[in-house]
């Protein structure tokens, strides 16, 4: 590979495919040592706090009891805050 004039250069099809990396895909480098690193950047939009948020919905539903874990986010306000 060869870093262009504006110093880009071309990540190889297939290390794109195994890393997950689509176009558009935001990417962070770091320099450690004398070798560069690139990696998915964490986004910070909406989206990705609706993925987080789901995320660990999903993980404290795996511990719930099954009844509990049936509820949608209604049931379960009204369960814990009754009137």
């Amino acid at each position: 590979m060869r870093l262009t004039e504006k110093g880009q250069v071309t990540i190889p099809r297939d290390i794109r495919a195994i890393a997950g990396f689509q176009p558009g895909t935001e990417l962070t480098f770091t320099f450690d040592a004398g070798k560069v690193t690139v990696t998915k950047a964490i986004a910070s939009g909406t989206s990705d706090k609706r993925h987080l948020l789901r995320a660990a919905a999903a993980r404290a539903r795996s511990h719930m009891k099954p009844e509990f874990a049936a509820m949608n986010a209604k049931q379960i306000m009204a369960f814990v805050r009754p009137a």
